[in-house]
């Protein structure tokens, strides 16, 4: 997940860290006019030697000067206080952020989070509140790589909603007379079906007893396979003929249930395009009449834009209650998960990895941002 958006934002950040301060950098040292150190003039020393009554150099008096002179130019070259600080700081460079630079890069970093499946109004949340982070922040300049994914992390971390666990709400129902239910939508070819089946096998595994409503009564072949799984897993299946009501189908589901004992109903409805009126009107109606005490949409992870697009019909018609992702295992940007949870404010609360029943994973937002390699 977010393979490419990995290496790009490296790119991205590395922009930041490679620019040094204008206040950082040293300005040319200009000497000033009239204050240029003049050569020291030396009188060479004389002595007088009475024996030979003239004057000779006095070579002991010159040898001191020239110590005199040395100790003078070595106080001159050593270095003062500031410029020590100077050359210290200099290896520990600090870098501040402006709006202005943010401003720039920010259209960089909002491409690279559309073209991973990121939903433009999710693109422009992550960057304002990225913005809010790091502008006007002093980062050291070989951390500052290191900052940014931080802070990414913390507000996808923000953006995902925290999970609930299917079976505690279950085993916690507070009428036990009357199974919990549980209403599955979404559009053909997502793996609406094998999702349904992954979670009576999910729930059997924790002793959780159930029945499936087959109430796709449209799609051809949609009872035979519902059937098929139902079988495999061992579990009751409630199924009428093609055509029938598909809301009739799960109250009888339901109605059977209560009558057995059975903790939980999974109904599974049609999945026809999300835009068409005549199947949204009919999953309101089977929401109405089997009263479902959760409604989850099921949807790919690797259709980016047209998931959003889903889920927000199916939120807008039903008000659904969380999420599933299929084949998140080939979904190599993870954007969608970031932006159906977004659009709904609700939370994921599977991961479709495969066929099998066992493919299936309680989502898990550290996991999950752990996998998107930032």
């Amino acid at each position: 997940m977010f393979s490419k958006l990995k290496d790009k934002l490296k790119a991205w950040t590395e922009k930041f860290s490679k620019e040094e301060p204008a206040e950082i950098k040293e300005k040319p040292k200009k000497e000033k006019e009239g204050k240029k150190k003049k050569p020291r003039e030396i009188s060479l020393p004389m002595k007088f030697e009475p024996g030979l009554q003239k004057y000779e150099p006095d070579l002991e008096k010159l040898e001191e000067i020239k110590e005199e002179i040395k100790k003078e130019e070595k106080t001159e070259e050593k270095p003062s206080t500031d410029s020590f600080f100077k050359k210290v700081t200099s290896k520990i460079l600090k870098i501040e952020i402006s709006e202005k630079e943010f401003e720039i890069y920010s259209e960089d970093l909002e491409m690279l989070l559309l073209e991973n499946n990121v939903a433009l109004e999710v693109a422009e949340e992550i960057i304002n509140k990225l913005k809010d982070k790091i502008v006007g922040t002093s980062f050291l300049k070989k951390e500052i790589e290191w900052q940014i994914k931080e802070a990414l992390k913390e507000i996808i971390e923000e953006i995902l909603i925290e999970p609930f666990s299917i079976p505690e709400k279950i085993k916690n129902r507070e009428d036990k007379s009357r199974p919990y239910v549980i209403l599955f939508c979404g559009v053909n070819g997502t793996g609406k079906t094998t999702s349904i089946a992954k979670i009576a096998d999910y729930l059997k595994k924790q002793k959780i007893s159930s029945v499936v409503s087959a109430s796709d009564t449209f799609r051809a072949a949609s009872i035979e396979q519902l059937k098929t799984h139902a079988e495999k897993i061992g579990i009751k299946i409630i199924s009428h003929e093609y055509g029938s009501d598909p809301a009739a189908v799960g109250f009888d589901a339901v109605k059977y249930a209560k009558k057995n004992h059975i903790d939980c109903v999974l109904i599974d409805t049609a999945g026809r395009m999300h835009t068409a009126r005549n199947l949204l009107k009919e999953i309101e109606k089977i929401s109405r009449v089997c009263n479902p005490d959760l409604k989850l949409f099921v949807g790919e992870s690797i259709t980016g834009n047209d998931a959003i697009e889903q889920v927000k019909s199916f939120n807008w018609s039903i008000g659904i209650d969380g999420i599933i992702l299929t084949k998140a295992d080939i979904d190599e940007k993870g954007g969608t998960a970031l932006s159906v949870g977004f659009v709904t404010k609700k939370p994921i609360l599977f991961l479709g990895t495969g066929q099998e029943y066992e493919k299936i994973e309680v989502f898990d937002k550290k996991k999950f941002i752990e996998k998107l390699g930032l």
